[in-house]
């Protein structure tokens, strides 16, 4: 069966100092799970050409279905995933004329020239298409290197979103796996981690289909509180929620008699 990964590339110094929280990765990669892909890797790489484009590469080689990557478009000396991302796919970094009409409509809406460092926005990979950006100035980049999709976004979460909900996730949902994704949660309170680990075990080889994880919600003391988080995917919503609602049945079977179950 073939498998639909996708790698997000998170992109900016302000994310590794600890000035920003990378809310951008959570985000996105709620988005792709909910499309069905498998969500292998989120990295975090400085404005650097040679950082940005090993990151892209290494995705590249895994054979991510798709990479996604935020921040560093923009007009700044510091905005280098542009030209990252043509160096890491061995492509001329070129002006774009279709993203050079954006940005340059953009402008002119605002009553601003089309200066040297405005125009930067529209460079990008030789063979790229632009991704409009209703949001802001800085076009979004789309490019693929064999069977690798290469999404470029701002780092600036409300223009990344529209963009993504706009342009892109229909894209990937046509190119996607055709799954649909079901979940559910059980809040667990008396019972700890290490005693339920076996139950989760258990349910997991009787229903092959779900993915369990536990959340502890304090320490494993007294009252201890779980949330369980079970998901699963099939060919069709009713399908995913069988196997979620089996999982569920037996979780709460078993523990039933050991613990306080709070369903979520």
């Amino acid at each position: 069966m073939e498998m639909f990964t996708a790698e997000i590339v998170s992109i900016g110094n302000e994310l590794l100092i600890g000035k920003t929280v990378n809310t951008n990765a959570t985000w996105l990669g709620r988005k792709l799970t909910l499309l069905g892909y498998k969500v292998r890797r989120i990295t975090v790489v400085p404005d650097e050409i040679e950082e940005i484009s090993s990151a892209i590469r290494e995705a590249l080689a895994r054979d991510a279905k798709v990479i996604i990557t935020t921040g560093g478009l923009g007009p700044t000396f510091d905005d280098k995933t542009s030209e990252a991302l043509a160096y890491a796919l061995n492509m001329k970094w070129i002006v774009n004329e279709e993203a050079l009409k954006l940005v340059r409509e953009k402008y002119e809406k605002m009553g601003l020239e089309l200066t040297k460092h405005r125009i930067k926005l529209a460079k990008m990979p030789e063979k790229a298409k632009p991704i409009p950006n209703p949001a802001g100035s800085a076009p979004g980049i789309l490019v693929e290197k064999g069977k690798s999709l290469i999404i470029a976004l701002p780092g600036v979460p409300r223009e990344m979103k529209e963009m993504f909900e706009k342009y892109v996730e229909s894209l990937l949902r046509d190119r996607g796996p055709k799954l649909a994704f079901y979940e559910d949660t059980i809040i667990i309170k008396g019972i700890p981690e290490s005693s339920l680990a076996p139950f989760i075990d258990q349910v997991m080889k009787k229903v092959i289909k779900v993915y369990i994880k536990s959340h502890p919600k304090g320490s494993e003391g007294y009252k201890p509180v779980i949330e369980l988080h079970i998901t699963s995917s099939g060919k069709s919503l009713e399908e995913a929620r069988k196997y979620v609602e089996e999982a569920k049945e037996k979780i709460i079977n078993l523990v039933k008699d050991k613990a306080e179950i709070l369903e979520g």
